[in-house]
């Protein structure tokens, strides 16, 4: 399901291609212009869907493929000790651009005192189990 909603607002309709550090077919990968971490890319769709769950099993599966890619050039650029790939679906999940962007945000050894529970953190107090 594509929306068109919003779309004069939608900074990720409107990249140059300065910004691609990769891309296929259907999906581009662009760094993060706050980034968490060094590395830390966005995953965005070429056309305007509002998030994962709009897209077709053929677009999934471009984008898990650039996905892949990405994390191999992260791999080779700045060699990470790990990786967190999440999404926001929805405001109350913290979807801000109401455009699908996945981030692959590459993780060093230190970089946090405990990473246990990972993606976990995104609720205050349920990190730690």
């Amino acid at each position: 399901m594509l929306s068109m909603k919003g779309l004069e607002q939608c900074i990720f309709c409107h990249l140059s291609r300065g910004d691609i550090i990769l891309e296929n077919d259907a999906f581009v990968a662009i760094y993060d212009r706050l980034p968490v971490s060094e590395g830390h890319l966005l995953i965005i769709p070429k056309f305007h869907v509002e998030h994962y769950f709009h897209l077709d099993a053929i677009y999934r599966e471009q984008l898990w493929s650039l996905i892949d890619e990405a994390k191999c050039l992260l791999d080779t650029e700045f060699q990470p000790d790990g990786f967190n790939i999440g999404m926001n679906i929805g405001e109350v999940a913290g979807q801000s651009v109401m455009h699908l962007h996945v981030h692959l945000i590459p993780r060093y050894r230190g970089d946090m005192r405990d990473p246990k529970g990972g993606v976990r953190g995104v609720i205050p107090g349920k990190q730690n189990y």
